[in-house]
């Protein structure tokens, strides 16, 4: 099954889940800073909707209380984030590249991890 395309507002959820582990609604939202914390019925809502695109799942109901878990791990989701963001950019990686360099958000130590990585999937890891 394809991962699900989430909004912000989801993903600070499956954020907060990825962090807590199984919480409830509740829980959940009180992991939101305060100032600018969304409403419980918006956190409702949107778990809700996070279960219906199988994000995440009830685990377990503790009296009136839902417990949800994490269906999709925190590495899938960024993996089709950044799909998605490379599809903007025609799967071209070279303009991403280029801003975080020119950011100074891409360090040598990024640059040498991606070199290894890139001989590990060639098969051409040389020895260090």
């Amino acid at each position: 099954m394809a991962l699900p395309k989430l909004t912000k507002l989801e993903l600070k959820i499956m954020e907060a889940l990825w962090n807590r582990g199984p919480s409830a609604i509740r829980e959940i939202q009180e992991a939101f800073p305060e100032r600018g914390r969304p409403a419980y019925t918006t956190i409702q809502t949107t778990v809700y909707r996070l279960e219906g695109k199988c994000a995440l799942r009830r685990v377990k109901k503790i009296g009136n209380a839902h417990i949800f878990e994490a269906a999709v791990s925190r590495n899938a989701a960024q993996r089709r984030l950044i799909d998605d963001l490379l599809a903007l950019f025609g799967g071209r990686t070279q303009p991403v590249m280029a801003h975080l360099v020119e950011s100074g958000k891409l360090t040598l130590d990024d640059v040498h991890e991606a070199e290894k990585a890139l001989r590990k999937l060639s098969g051409k890891e040389k020895p260090a």
